[in-house]
Parts: C-alpha cells; sequence; structure tokens
C-alpha cells in the first residue's frame, strides 16, 4: 500500500514537472521557436483545434516562424489566433503560408517574461507540494485505519518528503535556465 502511494505521487510529480516545463516553452525568449505556438487554438468549422493539427511550424531565421497551414481554408483563422494571443507578434500572410517575425526583446519585456516564468515555477511547486499533501493524507488514513503502523507512515513520508524535494529542484534548475536564457542578449 505505501509504495503504490509513493508510485502514484511520483507519477503525480513527475506530470506536474512535465507540465511546468511546457509552461516555461511557451514563454518567449530571444530565439523564436515553435513550441511557443503549443497552447494556440484556432476555430476551424466551429472547432477549436490546436495549431499543430491545423499547420506546420519551422524557423529558418532565429526571430521568423513560417506557419504553413495543411488546409488554406484555415489561413485566416490560424493567423487571427497568432494576431489574438498573448504572443505580442503581428503575423502576415501572403495568401500560402504565414509568416511571423519576433520583435528584439527590450529589457522591460525581459523582466516581464522572468516575472511570468517565476509565477510558472510557483505554480508548479505548489502542485508538487499538493500531491505531497494527498499523499501524506492518504498515508495517515491507512495508519488510521490499522492498515500500517507509525514507523512505516514516518518511513514513508521521509521518502514522500524525498521525492517532492527532487521534483522541486528539478522545477528550480529548470526556472535557472530559462531565466539565463532571457538574460541572454
Amino acid at each position: 500500500m505505501i509504495n503504490e502511494t509513493l508510485k502514484e505521487a511520483d507519477a503525480k510529480m513527475d506530470k506536474a514537472v512535465a507540465v511546468t516545463q511546457e509552461d516555461f516553452a511557451a514563454i518567449r525568449t530571444g530565439r523564436a521557436n515553435p513550441s511557443m505556438f503549443h497552447k494556440l487554438t484556432a476555430d476551424y468549422y466551429g472547432t477549436p483545434t490546436p495549431l499543430q493539427q491545423l499547420a506546420s511550424f519551422t524557423a529558418p531565421e532565429p526571430r521568423v516562424i513560417i506557419v504553413a497551414p495543411y488546409d488554406m481554408g484555415a489561413l485566416s483563422a490560424i493567423e487571427k489566433s497568432i494576431r489574438d494571443s498573448d504572443l505580442g507578434v503581428n503575423p502576415t500572410d501572403d495568401g500560402k503560408t504565414i509568416r511571423v517575425v519576433f520583435p528584439e526583446l527590450t529589457e522591460e519585456r525581459r523582466k516581464e517574461y522572468i516575472k511570468l516564468a517565476k509565477t510558472k515555477a510557483e505554480d508548479g511547486r505548489i502542485s508538487v507540494r499538493n500531491i505531497r499533501r494527498h499523499a501524506k493524507q492518504a498515508l495517515e488514513r491507512l495508519e488510521k485505519d490499522g492498515e500500517i503502523g507509525k514507523d512505516d507512515v514516518t518511513g514513508a513520508e521521509k521518502r514522500l518528503e524525498g521525492l517532492t524535494k527532487k521534483h522541486v529542484d528539478s522545477i528550480d534548475e529548470m526556472l535557472k535556465h530559462k531565466e539565463a536564457e532571457l538574460l541572454e542578449v
């Protein structure tokens, strides 16, 4: 029972770290990256559809992304989705593709992105701590029901703390890399 609870907590914490990593990928740095478009959706025949399913993305230059729709009927919907997003870009279309040019990041904008990255990291840490709390409650329930002893719970809680620390440290490391990436000129 203890191992199952800890394995489940570890898997959920891994997912929380993965979500935080995806959130970091969406934060813009000096280079254009197709992963910035992962969270965007376009209205495709009345259905909100992720842009990855509607078009291919290429980065021919460091600050340019070319979006090539699979269906030309979706061109204007994709362009509108990119324009209305929080990426702060103005896409242009030539009838076949959409060209997205990212402006140079100003010092002020870099600081905003660092603040956003710190917020995303804190959200990730909170998720990991919530998972720890739920696992701890499950362990205490097992003890209360008489399925395991006090010593078993104490040992399991120490292992749970180790898992939590590992995942929080992973998030902190990702934040450190993202900050360095954002400060790089």
